[in-house]
């Protein structure tokens, strides 16, 4: 338990990061799920799954809850996916 008032503040300020940044990360593992399941179901909405992917990335990266690279590389390795099922 912490014991000073900034700590205790500390600790509710983190509790509330904790929920937030815990929905982000299931937002985006959601949207990747969504694009590789239209991907492996020829679907026509693959684009928009993409798009949404995208989007909770580059939201994630803003936040700094995962580095840039690191959402870049997931970015590019979906387009690479999805360009392969296209052809």
């Amino acid at each position: 338990m912490p014991n000073t008032s900034s700590a205790k503040k500390a600790l509710r300020s983190s509790v509330r990061k904790s929920v937030y940044n815990t929905a982000r990360k299931f937002k985006i593992k959601n949207a990747l799920k969504d694009v590789r399941q239209s991907v492996a179901a020829a679907s026509e909405n693959t684009s928009e799954f993409l798009s949404k992917a995208f989007s909770q990335l580059d939201k994630a990266v803003k936040s700094n809850l995962i580095p840039k690279g690191r959402a870049d590389r997931k970015k590019s390795r979906l387009s690479k996916l999805v360009d392969s099922v296209k052809k």
